[in-house]
C-alpha cells in the first residue's frame, strides 16, 4: 500500500462505516478467544485493528513493509517493526494470534506470506484473515490500493489448507452492500478510501450492522474472512 493510502486510512478509519464494522468483527471473534495473548498484526497500516487488540488485553506488535505504516503506528503509541510479510523475523511459534486484514490481495507470492503466517504461529494459535473476493468485482480501486488479485472461497481455503491451517470457519462480509458497491466501482477511477458525508456514512453503517443479524454469510459479498487455527502435534 502506498504511503498516500496509508495516510488516508488513518484520516478516515474512525469514522469510516467499513472500518468500524470491521473492527466491530474482530472485536467479536477476540471475545469468541476469550484469554488473550501475543498478537502480530500483518501489515497493519496504521494500526486501526491493533488498538482493538490491545483494548482487549492482547501484546500485540505491528509487522508492515511500509515504513510510512511503522512510524505512524508508532506515533500512536504501537508496538511495530518494519517487516517482509514473506520474510517476517521473528521466532517460529511465538504467537497465540496472528491477524492479516486485507494484506494477501497485495503480495504476489501469497503463498509464502502465508507459510510465514503459519510458521510464527503457535500450535492451537489462531489466524484471522480478510481478503477482497470475486474477480468479477475487479476495478481502478483494486488498481489504486496495489491489489494483485481478489479471492474466491474456493483460492482462499486451498492457500490456507496448503499452509496446515485447519479451517474453522469462512464466511462472506459486506454482502448486503455488494451490489452498491459493484455499481460504484464501475464509474471509479481511484480508491473508495475516502471521508463520506454524515448521512451517507450513517446509512452505510445501518445496512452493515444489520447484517450481523441476517442469514447471508453464505452468499456472495464484497469480502471474506477466515479463522483458523494450527493444528496441535
Amino acid at each position: 500500500m502506498e504511503a498516500r493510502e496509508i495516510y488516508r486510512t488513518v484520516e478516515v478509519e474512525d469514522r469510516h462505516w467499513w472500518y468500524r464494522e470491521r473492527r466491530a468483527i474482530l472485536a467479536r471473534e477476540l471475545r469468541r478467544l476469550g484469554m488473550p495473548g501475543r498478537a502480530l498484526d500483518v501489515g497493519a497500516a496504521g494500526g486501526g485493528n491493533t488498538r482493538v487488540l490491545v483494548r482487549h488485553g492482547w501484546d500485540a506488535l505491528i509487522a508492515d513493509y511500509s515504513e510510512t505504516a511503522v512510524g505512524l503506528a508508532r506515533e500512536r503509541g504501537l508496538s511495530a517493526i518494519h517487516a517482509d510479510a514473506c520474510d517476517l523475523p521473528l521466532p517460529d511459534e511465538s504467537f497465540d494470534l496472528v491477524l492479516a486484514f486485507d494484506v494477501l490481495e497485495h503480495i504476489e507470492d501469497d503463498g509464502t506470506a502465508a507459510r510465514e503466517l503459519t510458521r510464527v504461529l503457535k500450535p492451537g494459535g489462531t489466524a484471522l484473515i480478510t481478503v477482497p473476493c470475486d474477480m468479477a468485482l475487479w476495478s481502478a480501486h483494486d488498481v489504486a490500493s496495489g491489489h494483485v488479485r481478489r479471492y474466491s472461497r474456493e483460492s482462499l481455503c486451498a492457500l490456507l489448507t496448503e499452509q496446515d491451517l485447519a479451517l474453522d470457519r469462512v464466511w462472506s462480509w459486506n454482502v448486503l452492500l455488494r451490489p452498491v458497491v459493484a455499481r460504484r466501482r464501475k464509474h471509479t477511477s481511484g480508491s473508495d478510501v475516502m471521508e463520506m458525508p454524515f448521512l451517507v456514512n450513517l446509512g452505510l453503517t445501518a445496512v452493515i450492522v444489520a447484517e450481523r443479524y441476517m442469514p447471508v454469510k453464505s452468499l456472495p459479498g464484497v469480502s471474506l474472512i477466515a479463522r483458523a487455527h494450527r493444528p496441535r502435534r
